[in-house]
């Protein structure tokens, strides 16, 4: 098993927080890692995810929605062809802070290719959780500068 976790200060609240990573018909606008998400925000939805790793190959594959608390939690499970062989459970939380947001986007990656792998996780993958925190962070206190 690995585990790559990462989390940003948004200055802005959860629920713009929320409404932009919910958002996925905009997320080709702002989105530098999750290029493409189609599909909704529904338990046992499929969504159809494309991935443009910082230095990497684009990606596309179908996780299903496995966990939603609306405002606060969204999950995800993909797999890499069969259960089992190169499996990915990733989450994002959002938790309220005293000066707005923090955005928490982990995953946790199990299946006998993850020894293999590795190196591209800790790599190309972890920088794209980044990029993507910080294009959100961007977008949401962009949004809450225009509201006050």
């Amino acid at each position: 098993m690995k585990k790559l976790s990462t989390e940003i200060e948004i200055a802005a609240s959860p629920d713009t927080v929320w409404a932009i990573l919910t958002d996925f018909a905009a997320y080709p606008v702002w989105n530098p890692f999750a290029v493409s998400l189609v599909g909704e925000v529904r338990i046992g939805e499929t969504l159809e995810v494309r991935l443009q790793p910082p230095g990497g190959k684009p990606m596309t594959f179908k996780p299903t929605v496995t966990g939603l608390e609306a405002g606060s939690y969204f999950e995800w499970l993909g797999k890499l062809g069969i259960r089992g062989v190169f499996d990915g459970r990733h989450q994002f939380r959002i938790e309220p802070t005293s000066s707005g947001t923090r955005l928490t986007q982990s995953e946790e990656f199990t299946g006998i290719l993850v020894p293999l792998l590795s190196r591209f996780l800790n790599g190309g993958t972890r920088l794209g959780f980044e990029a993507m925190n910080q294009a959100l962070k961007e977008r949401a206190e962009r949004k809450s500068v225009r509201r006050e």
